[in-house]
């Protein structure tokens, strides 16, 4: 039975007619104006009958004794409330004038044991280990029992000119068995309209009912008082709404005693004083005393609810906002915070009460204008309004039928009603809150009662034409937190329907309505008119079956998941080895049943509010199962055997099923259905086939990507071994990826020559990684010395005259400054380790070089392959040319990353590893002292010691680039070897020779290595520079001048020319006007120092 038809079936079904009557007061005697009706006209207009006494059954009145108070240590809610306590005794002019709430029937009904099982989650405003999140914020430091007394205090003090509350006349219940009524007793209305209205039965039994059921039962009989006249009727006695209200939120009578008390000394002389205009907790604090109390703990725990509940209402959440320096808020606060270990002197004569007294008076009687006014803002701030009404609201399900509603549910709104102009609330935010306390029962009841639901989307109804007229920023915020909350609960249980519902489908009936409907206000209040008219024919309905497309999507997903799961887990518990096939062909078969089942139960259900639910219940399960499909092919590096082929068989059927499915649930579709087939992923075996294969490539690949991910993390450039002196990890490379090559052809299908590309395309691209990797080995810029200042030298400088004095040193290989190590055949060499990895380096790359004509040939020669339909003339003469590599640009990589590698290793023998017989002592302060020779034999033996490291194919190029390297490590000792250098013009001859030399090592040395003329054109540059060292100083001037002078400058040469300083390029050469400067600054004669002290203001040596 849907939502809607439950409503119209809702009310009460022929019961027992109901002994108990209600006497209601002549509307004059109600005090209640008639013009504030909360509900009109909705729902919630107001339900009295038109007759003044047509109200129905409510409380029974029967005497009995009263029992005694249970014991402190089972009804503690916490130290300060141990339990329904005597009433403390009052003064006589006090208690005279409210009337108690007190029934010994009643307290036994309410505290007999059934109840006392069920009331304590009751009466608890939100249970947080509950899924259904509360939605309106948390109160710090206040519980839900601190809110609910608090709630019956509010209540009670807006209601107390009402009957039972303090008027004089109370709403007073009559027995049908008194025989003494004579028909003046009014009739009884068995029906409620809200309740009807909301979808809500009327009880079986009315309260009033149970509780003379339970006096009676809890009288003993007696013989006597049987047979005696005034035991055949039930005593009339007078009950009112505060004893329900009290009794149904579980405040003891010793709490209402003393509420009762403090407003008789509060308003004497002020009954007619509106409850706003009240502080109820300032008057609480004022006039109780702890003498009113069990113990003095009690009180103070009292006290402190009292301040917590200011400091909410009036600091933390105030209904206008406060200053940050406002006197009276901090004022306030250093009070609440004092009265935390000891309890405040509320005397009238103590200073901190009156401070006390007028912060609160101050902060209450705030309007946003600063306009005067006696409304009290002390409990209309959000949440904390909130957290009291829906405390309030709660007490309207019956304590032991916790689904069942009061049938005085229009008694109990009228009187809450009465704290609208204390809470601030208003009829929108009334509406949002019983709808959220609807929805909240029916969730922490089980979900075992429909009507709620129905009350809760009657009740949305409301709401939904709220939000047309109330856009005020915190209703918004209210409403948007409750539907949020309301929603993520719906959205957890209908995106896995399956599980949540599996016994009960039918619930979806009733509680899809309500998440329609909530979405709907959402979308509405978040969407702006604009926004709406732009959407143009965006339905609603469209909107709601996109909703339920989601939910249907979800649940289908996750039902398959924990099928699969099941599937895995049986499998792991059986003794015997499941084979992943056969798991497969379980699946389908379970999958299948499923889409039945969803088609016979479910579907007919979603089918309301979504056309083609089966059809895309089948559509996800067809994508389920393929996406397994495929993980289970993707396992698979064989060809196709027979159990892949079963697979693959039973899967087809499925497909079938699942898209005959799809057919006949479109049949009334707009497309056809064509929409949810395209979505559809198909199981057809060729495309499967050609997935296999390619996810086959990219494990491959993957080991291949692999491997150079281990080489990045433990490679160290050592040589495998003495007769293999190249890495390690490169061999490992090679070998995998030709494994791949020959495993890939191995496959008995068609092979593409698309597929063979995209293969050859993976491995280049992780050879060039790794040649990448090789590579990274640093720059040779980064071992030549930087260059020193120019100076112009200075025959009688400081260094040069030390140097004289100072007698010859030699530097040795043994020098402890050197890092060098030796090998034990070259023990003259100073090649170190670092320069020694380089050279494995090398050997990597030349030994991908070696095997990538393997590779070529294997994916040339293979046969079997088939030209690709697109660029197959391309690819047919690829094929047939024998001379274009697969791997054209990596070896292209190869060769620019060995002549990087080359470079780096030479520069770093020359200027790092051999530096301290090159750079740092070659020709310093004399060049006849400090010649060539020593250096060459080092230089020698470090050749020998490369060449022995270095295969035969990478020999050349590093011969070639050591070559390089110590010419340019010569030509910076010439140009830039710093101020222990200097040069006379008889020194030339010194040098001429000593370059010689260096070019024969390289001519014997690389004899079979190096071209004929390759030294003597690397040399020529060195060459000019040794001629310019030969040349005078006149006539390097002379140069200098007709080379700079045109362009003019800083500098004046002798014939008031001006002279610019030649720029630093790097590129030394005998015409460079930048290297003759050099020449000039190293010249030792006082011509040169002379011009470059005029000309460039150069500065001589120190």
């Amino acid at each position: 039975m849907g939502l809607h038809a439950r409503r119209r079936d809702s009310a009460p079904g022929p019961f027992p007619p109901l002994s108990p009557t209600i006497f209601i007061p002549p509307p004059s005697l109600t005090q209640q104006d008639p013009t504030l009706d909360p509900f009109p006209p909705s729902i919630f207009e107001n339900h009295h009958p038109g007759k003044a006494h047509s109200r129905r059954e409510s409380l029974p009145g029967p005497s009995c004794l009263p029992l005694s108070p249970p014991s402190t240590s089972s009804h503690c809610r916490r130290d300060s409330y141990p339990g329904p306590f005597p009433s403390p005794s009052f003064q006589e002019s006090d208690s005279g004038l409210l009337p108690s709430t007190s029934s010994s029937s009643l307290n036994h009904y309410y505290h007999h044991e059934p109840y006392s099982h069920t009331s304590k989650p009751r009466l608890c405003l939100y249970d947080r280990s509950s899924d259904l999140a509360w939605p309106f914020q948390e109160l710090e430091g206040l519980d839900h029992d601190d809110i609910r007394e608090t709630a019956y205090e509010v209540l009670f003090t807006a209601c107390r000119s009402s009957p039972g509350f303090g008027g004089r006349s109370a709403i007073t219940f009559y027995s049908k068995h008194d025989g003494n009524s004579g028909g003046k007793s009014p009739g009884v209305t068995q029906t409620s309209k809200l309740k009807l209205a909301l979808g809500l039965k009327m009880m079986r039994s009315s309260l009033s009912q149970r509780v003379m059921m339970s006096a009676t039962a809890s009288t003993p009989a007696s013989p006597v008082t049987e047979r005696s006249p005034r035991s055949r009727s039930v005593p009339r006695r007078a009950m009112t709404m505060a004893e329900v209200m009290r009794l149904q939120m579980g405040v003891s009578e010793q709490s209402d005693n003393r509420l009762r008390k403090t407003l008789v000394r509060t308003l004497v002389g002020q009954l007619g004083r509106q409850a706003e205009t009240i502080i109820l907790p300032l008057e609480l604090l004022r006039h109780l005393k702890p003498s009113e109390f069990n113990d003095f703990h009690e009180y103070h725990l009292w006290q402190k609810r009292q301040l917590k509940l200011l400091e909410a209402g009036l600091l933390a959440h105030p209904a206008i906002p406060i200053e940050k320096n406002n006197t009276y808020a901090m004022n306030l606060k250093d009070i609440i915070r004092s009265a935390e270990f000891k309890p405040l002197d509320t005397c009238k004569n103590s200073d901190t009460m009156r401070t006390f007294t007028n912060s609160v008076v101050s902060l209450s009687m705030r309007t946003p204008n600063d306009n005067p006014t006696n409304v009290c803002h002390w409990a209309n701030g959000y949440p904390v309004n909130i957290h009291l009404y829906i405390s309030l609201l709660q007490s309207i399900f019956d304590l032991t039928e916790e689904t069942a509603v009061l049938d005085e549910l229009e008694e109990q709104l009228d009187l809450i009603k009465k704290t609208w102009s204390t809470l601030g609330i208003n009829k929108p935010i009334h509406n949002v809150c019983f709808a959220w306390v609807m929805f909240q029962q029916y969730v922490e009841t089980g979900q075992t009662e429909p009507d709620l639901l129905c009350a809760t989307h009657a009740t949305l109804s409301e709401v939904s034409n709220d939000t047309k007229k109330e856009n005020e920023s915190l209703y918004i915020e209210i409403l948007t937190s409750m539907l949020s909350s309301l929603k993520e609960w719906t959205d957890k249980r209908f995106l896995n329907y399956h599980e949540h519902f599996q016994g009960n489908i039918g619930q979806i009936e009733n509680l899809l309505p309500v998440v329609r409907l909530a979405t709907k206000i959402l979308r509405d209040v978040k969407v702006s008119d604009e926004e709406m008219q732009d959407r143009g024919d965006k339905t609603t309905r469209d909107a709601s079956e996109d909703q339920i497309d989601d939910y249907i999507r979800s649940s289908v997903k996750n039902a398959f998941e924990k099928m699969m799961e099941a599937a895995n887990n049986k499998s792991a518990e059986s003794e015997t080895k499941v084979g992943i096939s056969e798991i497969m062909l379980k699946m389908a078969q379970e999958t299948e049943n499923l889409a039945k089942k969803e088609k016979q139960s479910y579907s007919p259900v979603l089918k309301k509010w979504h056309s083609i639910a089966a059809a895309v219940a089948a559509m996800t399960l067809n994508n389920c199962y393929g996406h397994v499909l495929k993980q289970y092919l993707s396992e698979m590096t064989t060809s196709e055997t027979v159990e892949v082929i079963l697979v693959l068989r039973r899967a087809k059927v499925l497909e079938d099923v699942l898209v005959q499915m799809v057919v006949e649930d479109s049949v009334d579709c707009e497309d056809g259905g064509k929409t949810v087939v395209r979505e559809m992923v198909p199981f057809e075996v060729e495309s499967t086939t050609l997935i296999l294969i390619r996810k086959w490539m990219d494990e491959s690949l993957l080991k291949v990507r692999d491997c150079f991910q281990k080489a990045k993390e433990n490679e160290a450039w050592n040589p495998k071994s003495k007769s293999e002196p190249y890495a390690k990890s490169v061999v490992e490379l090679m070998n995998l990826s030709k494994k791949v090559v020959q495993e890939f052809f191995q496959i008995p299908i068609s092979i593409t020559e698309d597929l063979v590309q995209e293969l050859v395309d993976g491995l280049q691209k992780v050879l060039r990684e790794y040649i990448m990797f090789v590579a990274a080995c640093g720059l040779k810029e980064n071992y030549i010395p930087s260059l020193p200042p120019l100076t112009r030298c200075n025959r009688n400088s400081k260094f040069h005259k030390l140097w004289k004095i100072a007698s010859p040193c030699s530097v040795s290989c043994e020098d402890p400054n050197i890092y060098s190590i030796y090998e034990a055949k070259h023990p003259h060499s100073c090649t170190s380790r670092g320069t020694q990895r380089l050279y494995i380096r090398l050997n990597s790359l030349h030994y991908i070089l070696s095997h990538i004509p393997q590779l070529d040939k294997s994916l040339s020669l293979s046969e079997g392959v088939v030209p690709s339909n697109r660029h197959s003339s391309a690819n047919s003469q690829k094929v047939q040319s024998k001379s274009v590599s697969y791997f054209e640009a990596t070896n292209t990589a190869i060769l620019a990353a060995c002549q990087h590698v080359s470079e780096v290793a030479s520069y770093r023998l020359m200027f790092f590893d051999s530096n301290p017989f090159f750079y740092d002592s070659l020709y310093v302060g004399d060049v006849a002292n400090a010649r060539i020779d020593k250096m060459l034999t080092i230089l020698k033996h470090n050749i020998k010691l490369m060449t022995a490291i270095l295969t035969e194919r990478a020999q050349e190029l590093a011969v070639k680039q050591v070559m390089k390297a110590s010419f340019d490590a010569f030509l910076t000792v010439l140009l830039a070897g710093g101020t222990t250098r200097v040069f006379n013009e008889s020194d030339h001859q010194f040098i001429q020779e000593d370059f010689e030399s260096l070019k024969k090592v390289f001519r014997i040395c690389g004899e079979e290595l190096l071209a004929e003329n390759m030294v003597e054109k690397e040399a020529e540059v060195v060459e000019g520079v040794i001629e310019l060292m030969g040349m005078s100083t006149e006539q390097l001037v002379e140069n200098l001048s007709t080379l700079t002078g045109e362009s003019g400058g800083v500098g004046v040469n002798g014939n008031g020319q001006k002279l610019s300083m030649p720029p630093t390029t790097g590129k030394w050469n005998r015409t460079d006007p930048n290297t003759i400067l050099r020449v000039l600054c190293y010249r030792n004669d006082r011509v040169a120092n002379s011009f470059l002290k005029r000309t460039f203001q150069i500065a001589r040596r120190r």
